[in-house]
């Protein structure tokens, strides 16, 4: 029923709620009956004179009452099957065991989702997608068609960024974009500049591009102002790039006076700012982006690795501004062609039908009881964490260096990463990095956290199994 059209007049609730309740009445009452295909989203709005946002919401909690279902380039039917569907999906094959790949504990990952419903829900997204198998085995244009750029804009728009869709591109991943972003700004044996502890990744990408990665003193806000503007003079810097929410490894979240701060020194000196915001949808209300204070200066990367999963491979990449986007759509496409159709697909079906937000919020749900695990087990103040990261920061003493300690973890099968992996210059501090999240269920990460506070009690002579 393309021409349905409810009267948001009647209700006191929020608009999108209304929507959904619109639709549920009409529903009962046969107004509306399976197979009925509802409006677009953009001519629902347009007839409500409303914003779109609010039309996808409204569509997305009507599909968690089990009143619609969503078919990436099809639209939106109503349907009185979905509980069924979803209880044969949650009985479906069992996985391939040749598909099993051994789990890596060093890689900072959130938790897996093992909710049943959850996992059907994610299932039928796949089974939805599968109905556009064939055109999605072609080759695609760079950066997402308009579906997947709307998708890509509704998501960041939870970070309060609404850039044009001209000037946002999916990529296959953050690393990918890293690799462009940094050699569009500088050249080999040019300066980047970062946090001294910083993310291992851009370490990688500043060595492949023989880029000279130098970094800022931080406290525990980040990295500091006057520090930064004294090497924008000595140095002269290309970029400055920041992992400013949940910083992997640390887990700190720069503040927002920080923020402003930074900004205003970036813009005093014109240095480009690369944001590698992987962890800004997991807080709920986190700072604004630095992409949202200095919008001409920011290159937002925005990972869907650490809030959905890192086997999507996918970012959404905003450029500053129009003249940047040659530039970069040249270099990507010399890299990586274009982000696979499948997975984008997949990625833009769980974010119209809300089951991205289910699985962000399965993810802060889990990070945050793994963290209570950490602190009920680990003396207070020993460590840094956020109560919703996926690791924690431990420095050591009593002893203990950064190779002892990951020697006697690995013993117990717990992965640990050394404090050399993250530090920039310098000496690296008796620190490791603790992962918490990943395919390990909550009661085998209690008894590595017994495990690891055992060993911490004393000197490494009074723990170790052997000499």
């Amino acid at each position: 029923m393309k021409n349905w059209v409810p009267d948001l007049a009647e209700s006191d609730s929020p608009r999108y709620i209304a929507i959904a309740d619109m639709i549920e009445a009409d529903v009962k009452s046969g107004r509306l009956v399976t197979g009925d295909r509802l409006p677009p989203q953009r001519m629902l709005a347009k007839r409500l004179n409303i914003d779109f946002t609010t039309v996808a919401r409204g569509y997305v909690e009507a599909q968690k009452r089990g009143l619609v279902d969503s078919h990436v380039g099809r639209g939106t039917f109503v349907t009185g099957a979905a509980p069924e569907r979803r209880a044969s999906l949650v009985l479906a094959d069992a996985p391939d065991p040749r598909r099993a790949s051994a789990v890596d504990f060093t890689m900072n990952m959130p938790p897996e989702p093992d909710d049943p419903a959850l996992v059907a829900r994610m299932r039928e997204g796949v089974a939805a997608v599968a109905s556009d198998i064939i055109p999605l085995l072609r080759y695609q244009g760079f950066g997402g068609s308009g579906m997947d750029k709307e998708a890509a804009a509704a998501w960041l728009s939870r970070r309060g960024l609404v850039p044009s869709q001209e000037r946002i591109f999916v990529t296959p991943g953050a690393h990918p974009a890293l690799l462009a972003i940094l050699g569009l700004l500088a050249k080999p044996g040019e300066t980047v500049l970062s946090e001294n502890i910083t993310y291992p990744g851009i370490r990688s990408v500043a060595a492949q591009l023989r880029l000279t990665l130098a970094g800022l003193p931080m406290d525990a806000d980040g990295i500091l102002p006057d520090a930064f503007a004294d090497a924008c003079g000595r140095l002269r810097p290309k970029a400055l790039y920041l992992n400013p929410t949940l910083q992997n490894p640390t887990t700190l979240t720069i503040p927002e006076a920080r923020r402003t701060a930074i900004c205003a020194v970036a813009r005093k000196y014109q240095v480009p700012i690369v944001e590698d915001d992987a962890y800004g949808f997991i807080p709920l209300h986190g700072p604004a982006p630095l992409a949202a204070m200095a919008p001409d200066l920011t290159w937002h990367i925005g990972g869907l690795a650490k809030c959905i999963g890192a086997g999507l491979r996918l970012a959404f990449v905003v450029a500053p501004d129009t003249r940047a986007i040659w530039p970069f759509v040249s270099a990507m496409r010399a890299n990586t062609v274009m982000a696979s159709p499948l997975t984008l697909a997949l990625a833009t079906r769980w974010i119209e039908d809300g089951t991205a937000d289910m699985i962000l919020r399965f993810i802060r749900a889990e990070a945050a009881a793994r963290q209570a695990l950490a602190a009920e087990m680990l003396p207070a103040g020993s460590y840094r964490a956020d109560p919703i990261a996926f690791n924690i920061w431990l420095p050591l003493d009593k002893g203990w260096t950064r190779s002892t300690f990951g020697s006697h973890m690995r013993a117990a099968g717990i992965g640990v990463v050394a404090s050399d992996a993250f530090t920039v210059d310098g000496a690296a501090p008796e620190a490791v990095r603790v992962c918490l999240g990943g395919p390990v269920p909550r009661e085998q990460l209690r008894g590595a956290l017994e495990f690891m506070a055992h060993a911490l009690d004393g000197p490494p002579e009074m723990a170790a199994a052997f000499f």
